[in-house]
């Protein structure tokens, strides 16, 4: 696992758990250093062994130059002659291999010592000094504050065979070397590619976290962290010791919704916590009048699980005010969480589609060749002024009108990158973001694909139509990457961040940008698998009717959003009784013809298939007995009902459809599905998978009759499937 992410609000806050998280990184980064400087180390002792080793050889060869024979009469015989010659040809090799070698332990400083030392002064070094001059700051800061609060406050003719057999060795070795060179040239290459992708993905990070940076500084209160606090901070806490009274600083915590106040006993100078936690129930808040105590910025808090006052001191007047109005003061509590959805006019609506389909049109017919599609941007004010055109209402729907010839592809590609961008939110949904992500981490290429395969027919029926027309024209440009340069990498380096931007703008999100390019990728390289067949992982008859699970990186449905619900209630006459049945089979009847021409499709779902249907709720339906008077369906502590979503367009129902439902067969064998704890005498406990005998309608609405281990008892409907 990677380090966590130091968000730029946590630094304002400045939390225990912040530096905690801060120490792991410089922890990180000390062992970073160690590891450079062994390596400069260890190639310095490299590049002198290396320099010992030429000089040997050097005057080795020298001898093998020198050396002559001395003959006996006046003439030197052939054999003589050729291994004088060879000698002196084997000196020279040397010399030659030696030569080549000095040039390259020349170069060695450079290309390795040089860049590591410059990499561990300007960056490492930069780093450390950067901690020490926080800590100064911190604890400079600290001084001032304290003083701020009123205060106080580290060879020879026989030995010719043995050295033809040496030479031979030597020059099996450099062979060698040379056939090792050649098999590692493909990893050098992807190595090399590697290491200039890793460095182009740093500095677009880094640059990406300077610019957040830099808009934090210029409006840091449009950028506060999301917390699940109502307010935190650091306070100073009146404590009571035998010598008379202290203030300690607490980092406090408080939750609106469970008035639970926390408080860590930590101090910023020395880094660790002072005390133990303590947690208590906020009952009252009272600002303390100036005149009352020697302190400033002052207020009382009252627990309701610990005897008399507590009495806090903020940072300041604003950060008491804010304190004041968490904890129900004199002023309601401002919302600072932002929705960073814009509203712009761009939909997914008929002329959403035609505006797409335009485009991609236009790209496919004139422009797929031209080197950097979709890389090279257009005019600002032409793009502007072409999506005016092409969003009026009045040409919008016309699908035999082009878009002329006169526009460029580059102002075409901009437009439809800029209409994207302008929808409400992006087309893979923010609620679907971390998910998506969450998928491209897997190890296995085949889990992620099946993950994302999953995911991409969890999204509505247009956003997933839209995306599916947007891929398959991006596979046609991958196709053509060797005439326009865009290969699948590069279109994912350009979509990823349109269509699966995050809902907020932190480092964390800033990290994932690159899987979010891999999520692009896979869809691209697997469009026609994910797109036109069903995943593998595909709910059942049953599933279908499985509980909406609330995602924590989601937010809740707004009204609009919320399917219809079909409420049971007692009926005074067997009349209305019958009817209320009659209901229930014949929605079922049409969820399960639904149902069934879904799984029976080898492309994308039907249309009539609201998407919204796939995660529809199922709850143990009440006992018609035990219903309030005045049920409320949002409330968490009111019973729930069954909840049935109606379907996006009518369906026409068969005169068979009432024999088709499971419901009108009695005495069947039915299989459990969930498990459930009775809440009644007259209802049965089960676990998933239990098999129940005798199984037939009961007379209450949303509930089965069956026998299991002897016992007649009351089963929840949509709990079994019948066998």
């Amino acid at each position: 696992m990677g380090l966590p992410a130091l968000e730029f609000s946590e630094c304002c806050l400045d939390s225990p758990q912040f530096r905690e998280r801060l120490r792991s990184h410089e922890a990180e980064l000390e062992k970073t250093n160690k590891f450079i400087k062994e390596l400069i180390k260890d190639g310095k002792s490299l590049v002198a062994a290396l320099k010992n080793l030429s000089a040997a050889k050097r005057k080795f060869a020298d001898s093998l130059n020198e050396f002559k024979f001395r003959c006996i009469g006046d003439a030197e015989t052939d054999d003589e002659i050729c291994i004088a010659k060879s000698l002196q040809e084997f000196a020279t090799v040397l010399r030659n291999l030696e030569d080549e070698r000095m040039r390259m332990i020349e170069n060695a400083s450079e290309v390795l010592i040089t860049p590591l030392e410059k990499f561990r002064k300007e960056q490492i070094g930069a780093a450390k000094d950067a901690k020490k001059k926080y800590d100064k700051e911190t604890e400079k800061y600290c001084g001032v504050l304290e003083k701020h609060l009123n205060l106080s406050s580290k060879k020879k003719e026989s030995q010719l065979q043995e050295l033809l057999a040496f030479l031979q060795g030597l020059f099996t070795f450099y062979h060698h070397g040379y056939e090792l060179a050649k098999d590692f040239s493909d990893f050098k290459t992807e190595l090399t590619i590697s290491i200039q992708n890793t460095r182009n993905r740093f500095e677009g990070t880094r640059s990406e976290v300077e610019s957040l940076m830099k808009k934090m500084k210029e409006n840091p209160h449009e950028h506060k962290n999301i917390s699940p606090y109502t307010m935190e901070g650091y306070l100073y806490v009146q404590e009571k010791r035998h010598f008379g009274t202290s203030w300690v600083k607490h980092y406090c915590t408080y939750q609106r919704e469970s008035k639970r106040i926390t408080m860590v006993p930590f101090d910023q100078k020395s880094g660790g916590k002072g005390g133990e936690d303590e947690a208590v129930i906020l009952k009252s808040c009272t600002r303390r009048k100036t005149d009352s105590i020697e302190k400033r910025f002052c207020f009382d808090v009252e627990a309701v699980d610990r005897p008399g006052v507590i009495t806090m001191q903020a940072l300041s007047e604003e950060d008491r005010r804010l304190w004041m109005e968490a904890m129900d003061g004199r002023e309601p509590v401002y919302n600072s969480n932002k929705d960073n959805q814009s509203e712009g006019t761009a939909q997914l609506d008929n002329i959403g589609f035609s505006i797409i389909k335009k485009c991609i049109h236009a790209v496919e017919t004139r422009g797929i060749n031209e080197q950097g599609l979709y890389r090279i941007v257009g005019v600002n004010s032409r793009v502007q002024k072409l999506l005016s055109i092409l969003m009026d209402p009045k040409t919008a729907t016309e699908t035999d009108t082009e878009i002329c010839a006169e526009w460029e592809i580059k102002t075409i590609t901009s437009a439809l990158k800029t209409y994207l961008r302008m929808l409400p939110g992006p087309l893979m949904m923010y609620q679907f973001q971390r998910s998506f992500i969450k998928a491209a981490k897997l190890e296995n290429q085949e889990s992620r694909v099946s993950e994302i395969h999953s995911l991409v027919h969890r999204l509505p029926e247009k956003n997933r139509q839209m995306l599916h027309l947007l891929m398959n024209h991006l596979a046609k440009v991958a196709n053509n990457h060797k005439q326009n340069l865009m290969t699948v990498a590069n279109l994912g380096v350009v979509f990823g961040p349109t269509l699966l931007r995050p809902q907020e703008e932190t480092v964390a999100a800033i990290m994932d940008i690159k899987f979010q390019n891999i999520v692009i990728e896979i869809l691209i390289e697997n469009h026609e698998k994910i797109f036109n067949t069903v995943p593998e992982v595909l709910p059942s008859n049953s599933q279908l009717l499985l509980s909406r699970k609330k995602s924590t990186d989601s937010k809740p449905p707004s009204c609009s959003e919320r399917p219809l619900t079909l409420f049971h209630t007692a009926q005074p006459n067997e009349q209305q009784e019958n009817r209320n049945s009659l209901i229930n089979s014949s929605l079922e009847s049409v969820i399960s013809s639904n149902v069934n021409s879904f799984l029976n499709s080898n492309s994308a779902p039907q249309p009539s298939l609201n998407s919204s249907d796939l995660e529809l709720e199922v709850i143990k339906p009440n006992r018609p007995n035990s219903l309030p008077q005045n049920p409320s369906p949002t409330s968490p502590l009111s019973p729930s009902w069954p909840m049935f979503s109606a379907p996006s367009s009518p369906m026409p129902t068969s005169s068979t459809s009432s024999d088709s439902s499971p419901i009108s067969s009695p005495l069947r064998k039915a299989r459990a599905l969930y498990a459930c704890k009775a809440e009644h005498d007259s209802e049965l406990s089960f676990t998933a998978g239990t098999v129940f005998d005798n199984v037939h309608p009961s007379q209450e609405p949303g509930w089965l009759e069956g026998t299991l281990n002897g016992k007649t008892g009351l089963i929840p409907e949509n709990y079994v499937e019948f066998l």
